[in-house]
């Protein structure tokens, strides 16, 4: 790892989930391998990026700026899982390699055979950390970071889904508690005995959208209800939704998409206002949105308050277009809530929990409702990262 080869190194602005994936998985060079070897060299540029921001990290510019330093901080967390695992795999290979030497000039019948035997464990953890290597190099979703909004709503059932909304809700609550995660209630609409109609719920935490995007859809629960006399099992739906909650829009003006005109202002304000061409108007070419400003004696102080007045009519368009987009998100998440539409059930007389998107079934329904949903977080995640894998390694062939 001390001595690195450098090709491509990406730009210190760029992010890495977006810089390694163009390395790794867009076919933009003359060789088209994703063999060993290419993904070694891979792992070597991206080594080499991570000295890079370390280096960056401790430089007095940085250090002084609690921006720009937040942001080569989080970038270097980013890479750090890859170049510890690439340093572990390294190290076998050097195992690797002094055994097979020692294998080539030992003579002594018992010796070699224990490094035969050597040389085959090695094989076996190599191959196992080539896997795992496999899978950092997916690209990131850039969301899994984020913090979650949380919705959850009673669908198909009446009472009965709104008492099983309020146990959904003290689920992700609970697994949240296990994570440190803060979970914090902002929209409420209660049912009768305890149960739930409608929550909103803002989950803040490192990873939270990474562990809980698989949760969106249908949720069904088929129990005897309390209020059931006859002890007959009714069948329930809850939705939930998961979206990553939104960044601050922030608006960036180009200069080539203004058009900028100067004329004498008017009506009252002194000698200057109306004999010098102090006044602005601002066309925003994209949006056709136009704004003026004559207020001030200056030219530069009114094109300043001019352009905060276009920031501030931009902002509030982007606000509304991030709405729609995540009213979206949730309508393609949830559907209509009929208990057909699915993605896993919750069945109290069997003790059981089944995703029906990956086929898991397990019998700790109860151990699921306390918290537990690393029991069904952890296999959908490794099915959806295999799917993934076969995608881009098919893709690559």
């Amino acid at each position: 790892m001390d001595e690195l080869r450098t090709r491509g190194e990406p730009t210190s602005n760029e992010p890495f989930a977006s810089s390694f994936s163009r390395y790794w998985f867009e076919p933009h060079t003359s060789c088209n391998l994703r063999g060993v070897d290419e993904m070694l060299a891979r792992l070597d540029e991206v080594s080499e990026r991570w000295r890079a921001l370390r280096e960056e990290q401790s430089s007095p510019d940085v250090f002084s700026d609690p921006k720009r330093l937040r942001e080569v901080s989080r970038k270097l967390s980013e890479i750090e899982p890859v170049v510890e695992a690439y340093q572990a795999y390294c190290k076998l290979r050097e195992e690797e390699a002094g055994t097979r030497q020692m294998l080539e000039q030992e003579t002594d019948p018992e010796l070699r055979a224990m490094a035969e035997e050597e040389l085959q464990q090695l094989g076996k953890m190599l191959e196992a950390k080539e896997a795992e290597l496999k899978l950092l190099l997916l690209p990131v979703d850039p969301n899994d970071r984020r913090n979650v909004v949380l919705e959850v709503r009673a669908g198909t059932g009446g009472e009965e889904a709104a008492l099983f909304a309020a146990e959904i809700l003290r689920m992700y609550s609970r697994y949240a508690e296990d994570r440190r995660w803060k979970v914090t209630v902002t929209d409420l609409s209660e049912a009768g005995m305890g149960g739930v109609k409608e929550a909103v719920a803002l989950v803040e935490g490192e990873g939270a959208y990474a562990r809980l995007k698989y949760e969106s859809g249908v949720h069904r629960v088929q129990r005897v209800p309390a209020t059931e006399a006859s002890g007959r099992i009714h069948t329930s739906a809850v939705t939930v939704a998961v979206l990553p909650e939104a960044e601050e829009v922030e608006i960036d003006i180009q200069e080539k998409d203004l058009r900028i005109d100067r004329f004498c202002s008017s009506g009252p304000g002194g000698q200057s206002v109306n004999t010098t061409y102090s006044a602005i108007r601002i066309t925003h070419l994209p949006t056709g949105i136009v704004v003026q400003c004559q207020d001030e004696r200056s030219q530069q102080q009114n094109r300043l308050k001019a352009m905060r007045i276009l920031k501030a009519r931009l902002y509030e368009i982007a606000q509304q277009e991030q709405q729609a987009q995540l009213a979206a998100e949730r309508r393609s998440m949830v559907g209509s809530g009929d208990r057909s539409e699915k993605i896993r059930t919750y069945n109290f007389p069997q003790s059981r929990v089944t995703d029906h998107r990956i086929g898991l079934t397990i019998h700790r329904l109860q151990e699921v409702l306390d918290g537990a949903l690393d029991l069904v977080i952890d296999p959908l995640i490794t099915h959806h990262q295999a799917e993934r894998l076969e995608r881009e390694l098919a893709a690559a062939s």
